[in-house]
């Protein structure tokens, strides 16, 4: 019997796409990376993904696991492999309220998972562009961050408990709800982040938090990075920490963004070259409950942090959200980034770290390396200011593959000189393989391959990802 054959049997001809089937399972969001699977499996329980493991171990058929195919670095090219979908893995089959957690399968939506928490008063913090058709067992394998990660950290931080099918089939069960748990190896932290490199997550308990009551929304103008960073301490130790978003976009970015939706107005009558997206969530009543003129006392908070810094010049200009509609039209310059990051030509898109206070200094000294190369080039950013994450779009002149690699290069040196990362949230898939050869230290690459050998021995899943062959 082939491999198909075999699958089919184990777990019905149904679960199984080819040809046409699944050509649309061969590209991803960007378009940048497409394949063409063996076949799409689309198993709808943890033990058909065992069934379709074992199969493939005992074949030496590579195995890619896919979500939502939202990602950016082609970490789910599957060409002649098996591409395991978990689309129908989608069930959320617990919301404890008292304990704050969600029981879900890989493939929930992350927007189900949205609405399923508020029907609770209760919210899943990690938000992104892609909510609407990025999974859980994507959001995982990667890490994701998103905007809110100034206040509730990354993937990892909101994840308990994990489900997972090891590449020989076994299944591994981390479905833990405890805060804490000392016993051996992280081995749930270890999953989770790598891609499907070790194994395929089904599911997983998350941590939910309670539901703001009240938002305080604005985009500012202000005088320099280094006056932003001054807001987000103020406004930190006045909310005590309620920061939710802290989104740096400069003129580059305001510009660019108006050009691709021309009938989004900019966010303000003059141009700045340093505009920030704040938002503030008040879960406590004092601060969400309206005084007798009918204000927030988290927007007038607001109001009166930046009242100050207007007076003394570091706050330019500022426009706080009077309805949900004026906060949504915010949000969604920022959510964005992707179409614009893109859609505009020829470019080379990076997503780096540097410490926060090192955001000005990275560009400072990566603009003129840039022009070094491409003396036409244009640069776009657009950051995570609260957490030093940057998304750095180099537009070039030409379609030069030289060139485009002098640029990668160039990012990475300012990010290493600066003590920063060269992938922040979107993970190493294979467009940041040669990166990760380059800039990786060479002890953590052995090691990486030690457990990928010792988890993975005949090498079957997402084959060519993340970790460079040595």
């Amino acid at each position: 019997m082939s491999v198909l054959d075999q699958i089919a049997a184990a777990i019905g001809k149904d679960r199984i796409l080819t040809g046409a089937d699944a050509a649309p399972y061969g590209k991803d969001w960007t378009g940048a990376y497409t394949s063409s699977p063996l076949a799409v499996l689309r198993p709808a329980s943890t033990a058909e993904v065992s069934a379709i493991l074992k199969i493939a171990n005992d074949t030496d058929t590579p195995v890619v696991p896919a979500s939502g195919r939202t990602g950016l670095t082609g970490a789910t090219l599957a060409e002649a492999a098996l591409m395991v979908s978990v689309e129908r893995l989608n069930t959320i089959s617990d919301i404890n309220v008292a304990s704050q957690t969600a029981t879900v399968g890989a493939g929930v939506i992350l927007s189900n998972l949205h609405d399923a928490a508020a029907a609770h008063d209760l919210i899943f913090p990690l938000t992104l562009g892609a909510r609407g058709s990025a999974m859980i067992g994507g959001l995982l394998s990667t890490n994701a961050g998103g905007s809110n990660v100034v206040r509730y950290g990354s993937t990892r931080g909101l994840c308990l408990g994990l489900e997972v099918v090891m590449a020989d089939g076994r299944i591994m069960n981390l479905m833990s709800e405890l805060h804490k748990d000392n016993s051996g190896l992280d081995l749930r932290n270890l999953i989770i982040g790598a891609e499907g490199t070790l194994g395929i997550i089904t599911a997983a308990v998350l941590k939910l938090r309670p539901k703001p009551q009240a938002y305080a929304t604005a985009m500012v103008a202000v005088q320099s990075l280094p006056s932003a960073l001054d807001l987000l301490h103020k406004l930190q130790s006045a909310t005590g920490g309620g920061v939710e978003a802290f989104e740096y976009m400069p003129r580059s970015y305001i510009d660019k963004h108006h050009e691709l939706f021309p009938d989004v107005p900019p966010p303000f009558e003059a141009a700045y070259g340093v505009n920030i997206m704040i938002e503030v969530a008040a879960t406590m009543a004092r601060d969400a409950v309206p005084s007798d003129d009918g204000s927030l006392p988290v927007v007038t908070m607001l109001e009166n942090t930046l009242g100050a810094m207007l007076d003394d010049g570091t706050v330019l200009d500022a426009v706080i959200a009077q309805n949900e509609a004026q906060r949504r039209d915010i949000w969604k310059r920022r959510e964005d980034a992707g179409e614009v990051a893109f859609f505009g030509g020829v470019f080379v898109n990076t997503d780096v770290a540097v410490p926060l206070d090192k955001v000005a200094t990275f560009e400072d000294m990566l603009t003129p390396r840039i022009k070094a190369i491409d003396p036409d080039a244009c640069e776009v950013i657009v950051a995570h200011l609260g957490d030093g994450n940057i998304h750095h779009t180099s537009y070039i002149s030409r379609n030069d593959p030289d060139a485009m690699d002098a640029l990668v290069e160039a990012v990475e040196d300012v990010v290493q000189e600066l003590g920063g990362s060269f992938s922040a949230e979107h993970g190493i898939g294979v467009s940041k393989l040669e990166t990760m050869k380059r800039r990786k230290d060479p002890v953590a690459l052995d090691v990486m391959r030690a457990i990928k050998a010792a988890l993975d021995p005949k090498g079957i899943l997402n084959p060519g990802k993340v970790i460079p062959p040595a």
